[in-house]
């Protein structure tokens, strides 16, 4: 739209003149006599006056604590006949600023309604609607309520957004899916998680959120039960500098990627990548662990009670130098994966002894 007749000069003048008279209790005047100015500048399509004239009405009203009104002449103006987007962006984002400020639940929610309302549909509002959304579902996190905070946040397509920075996309999609796990939805929270392209996580000053991605897929991949996947995910965090400089994390995750690489059924790629974690440097660190992977690639038969001998108590509950894992825990998960333990045991003799 061009711009017709320039009104920035009325503003300068108007605007703080209705400031004052709002000031000294004459609201609903100040208010008019904007609306009016409003009229002129929009229909003279001047954007950047028009801006400031929607963003002076709801200062006014938010100064006043006149939370209806505020209410009112966001619809009202958002709503207006052929109404210039930039300035409707300019409001928005003022009354933005406004949603931690009001005083109590009610209002805030009542203030986050309108402004969803107005913002629908519209691109070039879809990142203040975005954070308006994520803010509603915090609220409902909070009163307990995960389900409806997991469905509200739901109904963003953030992945389309072209004018959301790429960090603050990541966030929002690790927010999505860890509602979704949350709620115990795990086929939604699997398809949400193929949103993040992992390449974004190279990039050093991404790693918190990377360190968050892979927590929520390991998650996902123990409530499957897919060994081999949430392996792969304990060594991508091994692959974070943060972890690698911290020797209690390091070392947890090194026995999480060998138990998972033991629970994992044997194929090419399980056997490709034992051969490629006992290469690595890091497991010299933990011997025993080192030796229990060995046993499986070694072509001789295993004795589970030997096994259990030499290995179940460290594994369970720890040694002097080493802390247990959450893999073996006495939880319903952590009995079913010893009895999946004992399975591959005795797939492994299977195979030596069909050598023969």
């Amino acid at each position: 739209v061009k711009m017709e007749v320039d009104y920035s000069v009325t503003c300068d003048e108007k605007i703080p003149e209705c400031k004052k008279m709002a000031l000294e209790g004459k609201m609903h005047d100040a208010l008019d006599s904007l609306l009016a100015l409003e009229k002129q500048t929009r229909t003279g399509a001047d954007m950047v006056s028009t801006g400031r004239v929607l963003v002076a009405v709801v200062q006014i009203c938010f100064e006043a604590k006149n939370w209806a009104a505020l209410n009112e002449h966001i619809a009202l103006l958002a709503k207006r006949r052929s109404q210039l987007k930039q300035a409707v962006v300019k409001m928005v984002q003022e009354c933005c600023s406004y949603v931690d400020l009001v005083p109590n639940k009610e209002t805030k929610l009542k203030l986050i309604d309108t402004l969803r309302s107005v913002t629908e549909g519209k691109i070039y509002v879809e990142v203040e609607r975005a954070r308006l959304t994520h803010k509603l579902a915090q609220m409902k996190e909070a009163e307990g309520n995960v389900t409806d905070a997991a469905n509200i946040l739901q109904e963003l397509q953030v992945e389309t957004y072209g004018s959301m920075e790429k960090r603050e996309k990541v966030e929002l999609i690790l927010e999505q899916m860890r509602l979704c796990l949350a709620k115990k939805d795990y086929i939604r929270t699997q398809i949400i998680s193929k949103k993040i392209n992992t390449k974004f996580f190279e990039d050093e000053t991404a790693s918190d959120l990377k360190l968050k991605y892979y927590k929520l897929m390991i998650e996902l991949d123990q409530h499957e039960g897919l060994y081999l996947s949430t392996c792969k995910h304990y060594r991508a965090v091994l692959a974070t500098p943060s972890v690698q400089e911290d020797v209690t994390q390091r070392h947890a995750v090194v026995q999480n990627v060998v138990l998972y690489l033991v629970l994992a059924p044997y194929d090419n790629e399980q056997s490709d990548l034992t051969h490629r974690v006992l290469e690595d440097k890091l497991i010299e660190e933990i011997p025993s662990y080192k030796e229990l992977l060995r046993l499986f690639i070694n072509p001789e038969l295993i004795k589970w009670s030997g096994l259990c001998e030499v290995y179940e108590r460290e594994l369970k509950q720890g040694s002097a130098t080493i802390k247990p894992t959450d893999v073996f825990t006495t939880s319903e998960d952590g009995q079913k994966r010893w009895k999946d333990l004992r399975s591959r045991v005795v797939e492994h003799n299977i195979r030596v002894m069909s050598k023969y």
